[in-house]
């Protein structure tokens, strides 16, 4: 487990047991989360975590000692404690929504228990700035006190990179995001957490939901991770679901298409992109971005990576626009903005205003053309449905909310 000091935030985590994607209030079955958000080493260059994260979503086709590269970002992450083995130990696994394999073994050494098989498979997975090798086994995954998944395939790392102070990650992707990790057997999946919840019965639809809370503490429970249902009071009003884009690469990860109006003014036609937690910043085409640098005034800060706006700009700053199937989700001026409190984390100025939208480095019409990460998220409530490939979205009680 990670010492208290680090443990910056716990957030529910409730598994429930339903017969349909509905409302589940109370659920029986919780596991503690841990938003770690990483400034040990001093300031920390999100942007530039998040464009190496951005590189390897992106281009599927790169390669770390011959496999597919699915991508993380450990600077500000959010912790599972996850059980493996019979007796199990703890492993504190990164949640991520842009990567399917689970793993383990980079900090905390693996254990290995009677439930333990060693498939003799080896797995490879790059992230981006970072990868773990080494070898696949099945054992039993215990989620919480009352969850467990037998001869669930997890990777046990020989070596990795990257992963300081955590021990692996917990992936919940899409499925197909497997392929090719498998170093001997590049042709083949390896089904998922979620995958085994549902086939095993203990959830009967594969989807789980996310809320987050803006903050501007590193101290504040702000989230919740729910396998196989909704959560009433996490969102306002319907849950709207729009399907899985067809367009790749977006289409092997969670990903959907929208267009963006800054005000009244389009700045994004409907393109493919794709939503993820696990990126902090929202990213746009550069055509896209060049036109809201232009109508926010913002200016990029070399301390940061991101646009810096004054106080008169912040004034005039008018709603982003998500137009996401018949729905449209406003980002106010105020969500727009990083949180201050944070500022000097990223090596900013602590009454500087930054804004959350930057450059993905690629022109629209290239299949992947922005990502609605975190800063997104923190504002609406998601829905990620395997069972009928789609996405969906809610309000929140936070999506207006002012906190900066």
């Amino acid at each position: 487990m990670f010492p208290a000091a680090s443990l910056l935030t716990i957030i529910p985590l409730a598994l429930s047991i339903t017969a349909s994607p509905v409302e589940v209030v109370n659920s029986p079955i919780t596991l503690p989360i841990a938003r770690r958000f990483n400034v040990s080493d001093g300031t920390i260059n999100l942007v530039q975590q998040d464009r190496d994260r951005v590189t390897a979503l992106k281009d599927r086709t790169l390669k770390h000692s011959g496999h597919s590269t699915p991508a993380t970002n450990v600077a500000n992450t959010y912790l599972v404690a996850v059980g493996v083995g019979s007796p199990p130990t703890t492993y504190n696994l990164v949640i991520d929504t842009g990567s399917s394999n689970t793993w383990v073994g980079a900090n905390t050494m693996y254990a290995v228990t009677k439930t333990s098989v060693n498939t003799g498979q080896p797995v490879s997975v790059s992230y981006g700035s970072g990868y773990f090798d080494g070898t696949e086994y099945t054992d039993t995954v215990t989620l919480g006190k009352g969850i467990t998944i037998p001869h669930q395939s997890i990777g046990v790392a020989v070596d990795s990179s990257g992963f300081s102070g955590v021990d692996g990650i917990l992936g919940i992707g899409p499925v197909g995001l497997t392929a090719g990790t498998l170093v001997d057997e590049p042709s083949t999946t390896i089904p998922t957490v979620a995958n085994n919840l549902h086939k095993q019965g203990t959830i009967h639809h594969e989807f789980f939901s996310i809320s987050f809370e803006p903050t501007t503490s590193v101290k504040v429970t702000n989230g919740e991770l729910t396998f196989g249902g909704t959560v009433a009071g996490k969102h306002v009003g319907p849950i709207t679901y729009t399907p899985i884009t067809k367009t790749k690469p977006a289409s092997g990860y969670w990903g959907i298409d929208q267009s963006i109006s800054y005000g009244s003014t389009t700045i994004l036609s409907s393109t493919a992109g794709i939503v993820d937690s696990g990126t902090t910043f929202l990213y746009i085409a550069s055509d896209a971005f060049d036109k809201y640098k232009s109508a926010t005034g913002g200016t990029p800060d070399a301390a940061t990576g991101l646009l810096l706006i004054s106080s008169a700009h912040y004034k005039a700053l008018k709603n982003l626009n998500f137009h996401i199937g018949s729905e449209t989700y406003t980002l106010t001026p105020n969500a727009q903005l990083w949180p201050r409190a944070l500022n000097t984390a990223l090596g900013g100025s602590s009454k500087a205003l930054y804004l959350v939208v930057a450059d993905i480095n690629t022109p629209s019409g290239q299949g992947f053309d922005f990502i609605n990460g975190y800063t997104f998220l923190e504002r609406f409530y998601s829905v990620y449905d395997a069972a009928h490939s789609r996405v969906g979205f809610a309000k929140t009680p936070y999506t207006d909310a002012t906190t900066n």
